[in-house]
């Protein structure tokens, strides 16, 4: 048990203690100047497009081929022409012929290309009557010269230069069509990606133009807790209070576990008993003398008188006296506060944020479309693929067809061997050099067809919207006013000077802010937004004009001097060792020693009815102990620390009465002497520093607005990823495809020629009688 009188003398001196603590301290300390805002956090974006697509190799060739038939720059002033037609709903033959000029370079391989559909299957049917007639590649007999195997050299590695040459055209177009598969198949997750970014953008902006507001409204926050009174508990007390409480509610809650332990050991005492005194069990008396020592000491007490909320009011009774005689300009200054937050929370209203919700419906709109044909594109893609594939694998047909008759014909020729006698294998080679001649005249005619369509799409997309979305003229074209008046940023935004797609996005490009990109400087007056110092004057003015006069003021009577030096007397009689002792009894309990006594007697019964309630009685024992080992223990520990706290902070108090006696003597002989001229200094002192925090935060909202919210970083990607997806997956990889089929079937043509004119150097020719001629009876005049 812990002494009332001795622990209430111990509460009084800590908190005398605190009063000392507090005088001590400096006037200003609760000014701790302005604190530096934390600059915005930039959202993460995801990864944007790679341009490495596999086809790039061929890009520069394609393009010169694309720059050498197209040598015109972009025609924006034909496009603007063209335009107003189809708006106007005619069209001007003028415009019509000037656009034909410009495609000049189109139109003459579209009719290259024509005449290659229309002469190729003219060629080759006269081939087939040929063949039907035995004449193809010549006649089928072969006149032997000197110069045979020289023509034969020739034609053999001409043809196996230009079956090479195609070869490596089908690689291109094997490589190219799956580097568009590829792209076609990326491009959803690309897109997603970039539509992300756009939303992540357009979601932090608003984000961050709040986080501005509210770093203004914690400045303004922080003033007015300020403004209400710089005088806080003291420490100490604090400490103390909260080492007091910590000890109730240990107290409580051990107080709480003891008892339902000691309704359990009661409970379960009375059910042994009542098995030990049946006359069933034997031996049964010799444990009940064990049995009345079966007791837990629970009685756990300490006497707490709470005096602290009664002190800590005193204290807190005096900084009042200064507050009620300026609570008049501290009203009107709090008022001033709200005048400047509400200014300031005009730069929300003054951005329009409400634009960039229009952007984001939009491009969910497109997202949503772009989700709902990915299936059908994805279908088409898959047929695109696997026709292209058949073309790869025809034009490979050609090349193996050329590649065994290149080979099986060495192979199989005997250069000394008359022509008629030549062995199979010649004669195999032979035959499949024909029938890639054959294979060749068969498709390529059609597969010009396809070489036209693909390469009027893919070069008109490359020259009229890769190449100047790449150099910049396209996002120039798209400045024309009226074009695309939907793009009329500047209308939209009401600003005086216009603005252009190019501008924003080379500013873009650079990571600008909004606020230079968009020249929301023509919208939005910020320095009179964060112009706080017409509020700041009024409130120094006020500060000014206010006459602080105090009564005196007595911090401690006679009585109360007399009761902490009564209190102060008393405080060594703090001791522990009453409770210390108390736990130490409830932690040396041990139920386990009286559960193995009943095991045991519980082996000797014959009545299984006495054994197995013996046995019961024994656990539910040891499930007490149990219990009091997990949970009564370990408050016991927790409620030693506390006390050994307490009992630390105590040690402290012993001998400090006089010297804090005489600092608030001396404290209360200086307040009444001089209170009024140090609340007119530190007044002017502590507004002077709350002035800090508004030059702070201006200084800082400034720096934000203007440079840091809105990094349109993400914009002028998304931008280059469209271009990524659009010119350097697919229309790279589509130009690449038809310019290698293309390439093939030019060269088609001479391997026509030479696999003709080489079979019949390995073919088996049939046997040829030469006729001499019967020389003519002629008339010789004299």
């Amino acid at each position: 048990m812990m002494g009332g009188s001795s622990f209430r003398g111990v509460v009084g001196v800590m908190l005398l203690l605190g009063l000392s603590s507090a005088q001590s301290v400096p006037p200003q300390a609760a000014c701790s100047g302005a604190a530096t805002p934390q600059s915005l956090t930039q959202p993460q974006y995801n990864e944007t497009v790679k341009e490495d697509t596999g086809v790039g190799f061929m890009a520069p060739v394609v393009q010169s081929f694309l720059h050498t038939i197209q040598p015109n720059p972009f025609p924006a002033d034909l496009i603007l022409k063209i335009v107003q037609d189809f708006d106007q709903m005619q069209l001007n033959q003028e415009h019509i012929k000037e656009a034909l000029v410009y495609q000049v370079g189109f139109l003459v391989c579209i009719a290259i290309g024509i005449l290659y559909i229309v002469l190729m299957p003219i060629v080759g049917f006269f081939l087939a009557c040929c063949r039907c007639c035995g004449n193809c590649g010549g006649k089928m007999y072969q006149k032997q010269t000197s110069a045979i195997h020289c023509r034969r050299r020739t034609l053999y590695w001409s043809a196996f230069v230009t079956t090479i040459i195609i070869l490596a055209g089908n690689i291109c177009m094997f490589i190219s069509n799956e580097a568009l598969k590829v792209s076609v198949d990326q491009s959803p997750v690309e897109l997603s990606n970039t539509v992300d970014n756009i939303h992540t953008f357009l979601t932090s902006v608003p984000q961050q133009v709040d986080n501005v507001v509210n770093e203004s409204y914690r400045t303004v926050d922080e003033v007015t807790r300020n403004l209400q009174g710089t005088t806080s508990v003291p420490p100490l007390t604090v400490n103390t209070s909260a080492q007091l409480n910590n000890l109730n509610s240990s107290l409580v809650q051990l107080q709480s576990s003891l008892d339902r332990i000691q309704a359990n050991v009661t409970a379960g005492k009375n059910h042994i008993d009542q098995t030990l005194s049946k006359p069933e069990c034997f031996h049964c008396d010799n444990l009940k003398p064990e049995l009345q020592k079966l007791t837990v000491d629970t009685s756990i007490s300490v006497s707490t008188v709470f005096l602290i909320s009664q002190v800590e009011d005193y204290f807190q009774s005096i900084p009042q006296r200064v507050t009620s005689e300026t609570k008049d300009v501290v009203q009107r200054s709090k008022q001033q506060l709200q005048d400047i937050k509400m200014q300031i929370s005009q730069v929300s209203s003054e951005i329009p944020l409400s634009d960039l919700n229009d952007v984001s419906a939009s491009l969910n709109q497109l997202q949503t479309e772009v989700d709902r044909t990915m299936p059908e594109v994805e279908r088409v893609e898959h047929i695109r693929w696997g026709v292209c594939v058949a073309l790869c694998c025809v034009v490979l047909l050609v090349v193996v067809c050329n590649l065994l008759g290149l080979i099986l014909g060495p192979l199989g020729l005997t250069a000394k061997a008359d022509p008629t006698k030549r062995s199979c294998t010649a004669d195999c080679g032979g035959t499949f050099l024909m029938m890639g001649a054959g294979l060749s005249f068969f498709f390529s005619w059609l597969f010009m067809i396809a070489v036209l369509v693909l390469f009027v799409l893919g070069g008109n997309v490359y020259t009229l919207v890769c190449k100047p979305w790449n150099n910049g003229q396209l996002l120039k074209f798209l400045d024309t006013p009226g074009l695309i008046p939907e793009l009329d940023i500047s209308s939209t935004l009401g600003l005086k000077t216009k603005i252009n797609i190019s501008d924003i996005y080379r500013d873009c490009e650079e990571n600008q802010p909004l606020w230079t990109t968009l020249h929301l400087y023509e919208m939005v007056d910020l320095g009179d937004l964060l112009n706080v110092s017409k509020y700041t004057e009024e409130i120094q003015q006020h500060f000014e004009n206010t006459n602080i006069t105090l009564s005196s003021v007595t911090l401690l009577s006679a009585e109360v001097k007399n009761k902490l030096i009564s209190i102060s007397a008393k405080a060594k009689d703090f001791d522990a060792t009453a409770i210390t002792q108390q736990m130490n009894n409830i932690s040396s309990i041990n139920l386990n020693s009286t559960a193995d006594k009943l095991d045991e007697l519980a082996g000797r019964q014959l009545n299984p009815e006495i054994q197995t309630e013996l046995q019961n009685g024994a656990k539910d024992l040891r499930q007490i102990q149990a219990d009091i080992e997990t949970t009564i223990i370990p408050q016991l520990e927790n409620l030693n620390s506390t006390i050994k706290i307490l009992q630390s902070t105590a040690e402290k108090i012993n001998g400090t009465v006089g010297e804090v006696l005489s600092s608030v003597g001396a404290a209360q002989d200086f307040l009444n002497t001089n209170t009024t001229q140090i609340v007119k200094t530190e007044s002017r002192e502590f507004l002077d520093c709350q002035l800090e925090y508004f030059i702070a935060y201006a200084d800082w909202a400034n720096v934000t607005i203007t440079q840091q919210v809105g990094r349109c970083g993400p914009v002028a990607g998304a931008v280059d990823s469209a271009e990524i997806i659009l010119c350097e997956y697919m229309v790279e990889s589509l130009n690449a495809f038809w310019f290698s089929l293309g390439w093939c079937m030019i060269f088609f043509i001479p391997s026509i020629i030479f696999s003709i004119k080489l079979a019949k150097y390995y073919r088996r020719m049939k046997n040829h009688i030469i006729m001499n001629h019967i020389p003519r009876a002629q008339m010789k005049f004299t």
